[in-house]
């Protein structure tokens, strides 16, 4: 066998090796966004029944509701124990745990479905109910630079902010004594808020992101 014969052989090999390599590749299927969260639940009761949530309805410990950190308000999702298999269906309209490792707080309601009122903290996995829920696109955000009881201080702000940012707009909110006058900067997305944030941040400016209704 000739050394010419063995590098043509040697090179078919390799082109070959490439094609099945590529075709191989080509057929994966895509991954497809994750519907699943695993980690710890908590649950929080009659110390904030009858107050606000941050989707603005009343906390009601007897409803199977939640709070998270980041889903879309009126997403449903269904938490499972895994310590005994059992399962709940809870709607999320509250925002939360703020605990590093926790994922989940759960009414007290949905906590005695789980089993999960003594124990405290339980770890549990959480599958998005996407037919049922909200579409993560409409979800949209904000960050407040100031809040003021005087009107004028407020569009003073507005006015100021508008130099370097287009979408800036006063939010009032109503309490049962008086009103409140809240600066905001439209964003695009999360991304574009946290991004908002940084500039104000850098400006010495105090501000954080909200969620918009």
């Amino acid at each position: 066998m000739t050394v010419s014969y063995c590098i043509r052989i040697k090179a078919f090999l390799f082109v070959l090796t490439a094609a099945l390599l590529m075709y191989s590749c080509s057929s994966l299927p895509k991954k497809e966004p994750s519907l699943i969260q695993t980690g710890l639940a908590s649950w929080y009761g009659p110390n904030f029944h009858g107050k606000t949530t941050s989707s603005r309805e009343v906390y009601n410990m007897y409803d199977m509701t939640a709070a998270h950190r980041t889903l879309p308000f009126g997403t449903y999702v269904m938490v499972t124990n895994m310590d005994n298999g059992k399962s709940v269906k809870v709607k999320i309209n509250d925002r939360g745990p703020f605990v590093e490792g926790r994922i989940i707080d759960l009414s007290y309601a949905a906590a005695q479905v789980l089993d999960a009122v003594g124990p405290g903290v339980i770890p549990v996995k959480i599958e998005i109910l996407a037919d049922e829920s909200p579409p993560k696109s409409s979800q949209q955000y904000a960050v407040q630079v100031g809040s003021f009881t005087n009107k004028e201080n407020a569009r003073s702000l507005q006015k100021n902010l508008k130099k370097a940012f287009k979408e800036v707009y006063v939010s009032t909110f109503q309490t049962p004594t008086q009103t409140f006058y809240r600066v905001r900067i439209r964003a695009t997305d999360r991304d574009d808020a946290e991004s908002i944030t940084r500039r104000l941040h850098k400006g010495g400016r105090v501000a954080f992101i909200v969620e918009e209704f």
